[in-house]
């Protein structure tokens, strides 16, 4: 028997406000709200609340065989509870029948894995708890911003009370090996990996409605063939997917609720079992264990850092955000920094940066609010001088980290 784990990202950045050199030192309102809720009500209502709604029905259609995981950022959450309450409330409906598990997540969807331990177990502590409060379930799987993810993190999460972590599986590091077993951590074997089969997802998630792409259009019937056709002693099919693809970016009008509807009943009906990454751990044997030396993403066609890391802006503006850590920890229980640290460590901000051409840059600028990755840096780092000044004013620290760009 076969399994699919089937796993949704939510996320939605706080976007930043235009931002002149000249609001510096006046200006301590960084956030376009009404952007941000324009978008998440706008998200709400083409993704998540139909989704929801069309997943509760195949939980209840399937006998409650089938079966779905989930991580919420800290960043999308705060926005639902704000702009689109019902959001959370049709999740809870969801997590109420016992076949959905969330995982955690950094609360800031941030990269802080990478550069400051402290900051991600807090950032990770402060998720697990929100997670716990809201839907009364405490995340055991992880799910790292973007799926970002080396050894020298497994120790650390598995520290931190989980046992499972999604990662993509590239072929970088799997060679000859198949995402489609379960792998242990090489640094740390009790945690164990669940790697995403990286085709199969995307061929949903990006080609479903691309009439250029060979596959297209896509059936039910088409796509669990090509689930069929995959090695028959591969125990799991890992699909891993940003859930505002489902009626956001990918349209209703392309067919994609009805071809998902059509894909999981009729898995169930060949015999396929939906499971959840903590049943995915029990069920399974480990294959091997598998060693990350470097960083792996699921994002561009590096599937590394460099979507956010790639450039010299990109750096700047990263490593000036995070010289700022010291003063904000020693005095960040002032919930008015802590609030726009947390919000501007968003990975998006140095994503909107990026300078790739050919397709990647053709999706970073799809999902920027700004006419070029320039303005990008700029603004961003307009914002970041303010709150460096008003950190520094607070802690009575010296002179700011960060300067302005006009």
């Amino acid at each position: 028997m076969k399994h699919i784990c089937l796993y949704f990202q939510l996320h939605q950045p706080f976007r930043l406000r235009k931002y002149s050199f000249f609001s510096i030192g006046g200006d301590d309102l960084y956030f376009d709200d009404v952007q941000n809720r324009e978008i998440i009500q706008r998200v709400a209502r083409n993704c998540y609340l139909p989704f929801n709604q069309l997943l509760l029905q195949l939980i209840i259609s399937t006998g409650y065989q089938f079966r779905v995981s989930f991580s919420l950022s800290g960043t999308v959450i705060s926005q639902l509870q704000v702009y689109a309450p019902e959001v959370l409330a049709s999740f809870r409906a969801l997590v109420d029948t016992g076949c959905v598990e969330l995982l955690g997540e950094t609360s800031a969807h941030s990269l802080a894995g990478i550069i400051s331990e402290r900051e991600f177990r807090r950032q990770v502590t402060a998720h697990k708890h929100l997670v716990r409060q809201l839907f009364g379930q405490m995340p055991q799987t992880f799910r790292n911003t973007e799926l970002i993810y080396a050894d020298q993190l497994a120790p650390v999460v598995h520290d931190l009370g989980f046992d499972t972590i999604l990662a993509e599986g590239t072929s970088g590091i799997l060679e000859w090996r198949s995402p489609d077993y379960m792998y242990a951590a090489e640094s740390c074997p009790a945690v164990r990996l669940l790697l995403k089969n990286g085709r199969l997802s995307d061929d949903i998630a990006f080609r479903f409605s691309d009439s250029s792409w060979s596959g297209w259009p896509l059936t039910a019937a088409t796509y669990l063939s090509w689930l069929n056709a995959i090695s028959g002693d591969a125990p799991i099919i890992n699909l891993f997917m940003d859930y505002e693809s489902f009626g956001e970016h990918i349209p209703q009008s392309s067919g994609i609720s009805g071809f998902m509807e059509a894909f999981i009943s009729g898995a169930i009906s060949a015999g396929y079992t939906f499971v959840t990454p903590q049943e995915a751990g029990a069920l399974l044997p480990v294959s091997s264990t598998l060693s990350f030396p470097a960083y792996t993403s699921w994002a561009d066609t590096e599937k590394d850092l460099s979507a956010w890391l790639g450039n010299d802006m990109q750096r700047e503006a990263f490593h000036a955000l995070y010289q700022l850590e010291d003063q904000v920890m020693k005095y960040g229980h002032q919930q008015d920094i802590l609030t726009c640290w947390n919000r501007l460590q968003s990975s998006d901000h140095f994503y909107y940066m990026s300078t790739k051409g050919m397709s990647d840059g053709d999706v970073h600028n799809y999902f920027s609010p700004y006419a070029s990755p320039f303005n990008a840096f700029i603004n961003y780092m307009n914002v970041l001088t303010d709150f460096s000044i008003r950190v520094r004013k607070k802690t009575a620290a010296g002179p700011s980290y960060v300067r302005p760009y006009v």
